[in-house]
């Protein structure tokens, strides 16, 4: 077996539990809105901290993956760009609203999938979730990853 370190373990792992079409589809809505809400709860505190969140996970996605860092800066650049362009009152509960319903939805794609979230057994798929929604554009343009 692969190190589980490796990005492809990662995303294997994490596609065990994501193979039924409909789940699929509902995270690759939800996941993006689910990265831009806890990213608009840091903005909301201040936009430095989501900001340094932002550097933290890029940190760690380097290290995984340099295109796959290169894409989830360009996520992250255009997330944060959407929250600096909302009305700062708005952006506390848009993110509260965003952040129920998209779990919600997780959790129904996984009740129509018949398995568990990936993360209640290693809390790194919360981080790997978004590599895999990336991994399907890349593989669509054929990049590397």
């Amino acid at each position: 077996m692969s190190d589980p370190r490796t990005i492809h373990s990662l995303l294997d792992q994490y596609s065990d539990s994501h193979r039924n079409p409909t789940n699929e589809l509902i995270h690759f809505v939800c996941v993006p809105l689910i990265m831009l809400s806890l990213l608009g709860f840091l903005w909301w505190l201040h936009p430095l901290v989501a900001i340094a969140a932002v550097a933290a996970c890029l940190a760690y996605y380097w290290k995984l993956s340099r295109p796959f860092s290169a894409g989830m800066l360009v996520m992250a650049l255009v997330m944060l760009g959407i929250l600096a362009a909302l009305p700062p009152m708005t952006v506390l509960p848009l993110c509260i609203a965003m952040f129920v319903l998209a779990w919600i939805g997780q959790f129904i794609g996984h009740m129509i999938e018949g398995k568990k979230p990936s993360f209640f057994d290693d809390l790194r798929f919360l981080l790997i979730g978004p590599l895999f929604v990336l991994s399907f554009l890349y593989r669509r343009f054929n990049l590397a990853y």
